[in-house]
Parts: C-alpha cells; structure tokens; sequence
C-alpha cells in the first residue's frame, strides 16, 4: 500500500515538474490584441504575373490572312498598395487595398497559313480599388491563416498610343485569396496568395489612334480579351 502511495506520488510530481518545464518554455503570444482593434492601417509589396484570356474573330484580311495571338510566356511584375482593416466580428474583417501593379504581357501574333510570327511587348500598369472580406479561424500561437474574397475595379495606366493592342482604361472583376498571420514583436508580417479574374472585355477595338493602318489587323483578330492576374504579396500590418 505504500509503494502504491509512493509511486503516484511521484507520478503526480513529474506530472507537475512537466506542466512547470513546458509553462517555462511555451512562449507569450506576440500582439495579443491585435486583432480586436477596430480599424488598423499597413502596407504590402509583392510581385505579379498577368495574363488575358482572349478569344478570336477568324477575321479574313488582305491577301486572305488569318491571325491568332497568345501569350507564351509570363513576366513577373511589381505590386504595392496600401491596407485598410476594419474589424467585424472575431472572424471576419472588412478590408480596403488599393493598390499600383507595374508588369507587362507579351503577345506572339501568328499568321494561320504562312506561320509569319510578330511579337510585341506591352506595357501593362494598373491602379486597383479591391474591397473584401476576410474570413479569420482561431489564432494559434503567433500565426492565423485566413481567406480573402471579394471584388475590384481597375484603372489602367500608362498606356502608350500605337501600340499594336489598345486597352480600355476600365476594368472589373473577383478576387479570391489565402493567406497567414505572422505575429511578430512590432506588427504582423502576412504573405499572401490572390488570384484576379477580369469580368470586362478590356480589349479596345477602336484604332484610330493607329499611324499604321496594317498594324489593325491584329486587333481585328481578337474577339475580346479578359483579364488574369496571380500575385504573392507581403502584406505589413
């Protein structure tokens, strides 16, 4: 009977010698309260890809040419915005991101029966107004990931005349993301995944800006054109 007493008494002791190690070891949360501010202000940098989904006219020209472009490949672009967070509820948040990206799209325009191939860089800057909401589960520890949703509008900027596609300076569209919370000393550091789907067809067919009337067959080619943009941003809060 003693030695049953003995051994949980020494089971209860290691017992509370681990709950006293592991109380020394866990570590305080960074910025506990962070999260039940009502507005909070930050910044994000990241970088883009950008892509227009495009469908075509099988438009006939001058000496019976047909053309089709594409985009081969991607360019990796700049992005930067500011951040505004208004606080819900403990798991949602309304969130403001205007936000400049500086990129370009690439186009291969090619000639359906000869195989002539014309490529062409263009510049392709945007300014964009997107509102969500974003969904938050439990904190745990010092990280939080979450879920963006939500909707855009776009203003293009910097375009240059005869460039060999015209964009309209409007766009609009959906955006969805994922991301995470990092709770550091001073603020929260959140990478974060979007992706941007155009609803408009940005693709302008008026080319009276154009010096060079062979260079319309190119847009005459394209039926319309929607917007694609992937971005991995790092968001500072």
């Amino acid at each position: 009977m003693k030695q049953n007493n003995l051994l949980i008494f020494l089971l209860l002791s290691a017992c509370v010698v681990c709950m006293n190690l592991q109380a020394q070891v866990r570590k305080p949360q960074n910025q506990p309260f962070a999260d039940q501010k009502m507005y909070h202000l930050g910044f994000m940098v990241g970088f883009h890809t950008q892509d227009l989904i495009m469908s075509h006219t099988g438009y006939v020209g001058a000496n019976d040419e047909v053309w089709f472009t594409e985009i081969p490949s991607y360019s990796v672009g700049f992005s930067v915005g500011m951040i505004g967070d208004r606080y819900l509820n403990q798991y949602m948040n309304l969130r403001l991101a205007p936000s400049l990206h500086f990129g370009e799209r690439r186009f291969v325009f090619k000639e359906q029966s000869s195989g002539e191939e014309y490529e062409s860089a263009l510049r392709s800057n945007y300014l964009t107004i997107p509102l969500y909401l974003k969904f938050s589960p439990e904190r745990t520890g010092n990280f939080r990931p979450y879920l963006l949703a939500g909707a855009y509008a776009a203003v293009n900027i910097g375009q240059k005349k005869d460039d060999v596609l015209s964009f309209k300076s409007m766009d609009y569209g959906l955006e969805i993301g994922v991301g995470c919370n990092i709770y550091l000393p001073l603020f929260k550091l959140c990478p974060e995944l979007k992706f941007s789907f155009g609803l408009a067809d940005v693709v302008n067919k008026d080319r009276s800006d154009l010096s060079d009337p062979d260079m319309l067959k190119y847009t005459q080619a394209i039926s319309s054109g929607k917007t694609r943009m992937i971005s991995l941003v790092f968001n500072f809060e």
